[in-house]
This record gives C-alpha cells, structure tokens and sequence, in this order.
C-alpha cells in the first residue's frame, strides 16, 4: 500500500492510498480530503478521475458528513457509500469526504465487498490520524 498526496489541480487536498487490498483480482485504493459541502466533494471526486488510473475504475464510492446533512454516492456499488457514513459517523469525522475506489476483478464478491470497503476506510482514518472508533 503506498499513500501519495494528490497532485495537480484539486489534488493538492486529496491524501491517496493506493493498492490497499485485492481479492478475486478486484482492486482497491482509498483517497479522502477536507469539504464543507457535497459540491466540495463532488469536486474532489472529479479531481480524483482526473488520474486516468480512477477515471477507469468501476467503482467511485463516497461519503461526506456535514452537520444535519450526510451525503453520499455509491456510483454503481450499492450499499457502499452507506458503510463509509457510518464509519464517519463512529469516528465522528465531519466535513472530510472518503472515496473508496474498486476495479472490479471479474469475479463478484457477494457481503466481501463491504468489509473491503470498511477495510480501506479503517486504513484511511489510520493514515490520516483519526480513531475508526471500532467501525467494523
């Protein structure tokens, strides 16, 4: 696993991890940053595809807890972006947008899935410093 901060326009906010985990030739990284909005996150999001590796991702999936307003997206993968709010909820990260990416391996993952996304993100919040508060 390697943790790159972003780079180029937008990117500059973006801790990336990348090569978290794999399982049945899926892919995961994880990247995450500060927002105050879901339009923040959304531009952080589309900062995030500008890497052409993200662009081609099957899955983009986030979350964003704001005060009385938790966003989220699953883009394709759902149920995801539910697991990474609760996650933020536990931790009671706010205003702090986590992408969970995943390049769908040929093989589906059935329940997996979930504990990967929670995986990326309890080595996120551990990256960047903050207690997962025992979100499994």
């Amino acid at each position: 696993m390697s943790a790159a901060p972003g780079q180029g326009s937008g990117m500059s906010d973006l801790t990336i991890l990348d090569g978290v985990l794999s399982d049945r030739g899926s892919k995961y990284a994880v990247a995450g940053g500060p927002a105050t909005s879901r339009a923040e996150a959304e531009a952080l999001v589309k900062a995030l595809k500008r890497k052409k590796k993200f662009a081609k991702a099957t899955h983009n999936t986030w979350a964003l807890l704001l005060p009385g307003e938790p966003v989220k997206a699953d883009d394709g993968e759902a149920g995801a972006g539910m697991v990474i709010l609760r996650m933020l909820e536990r931790a009671g990260l706010e205003g702090h947008v986590i992408v969970v990416t995943r390049w769908f391996g040929g093989t589906h993952l059935g329940g997996d899935r979930f504990r990967h996304v929670q995986s990326c993100v309890r080595a996120y919040m551990e990256e960047i410093g903050v207690d997962p508060g025992g979100a499994d």
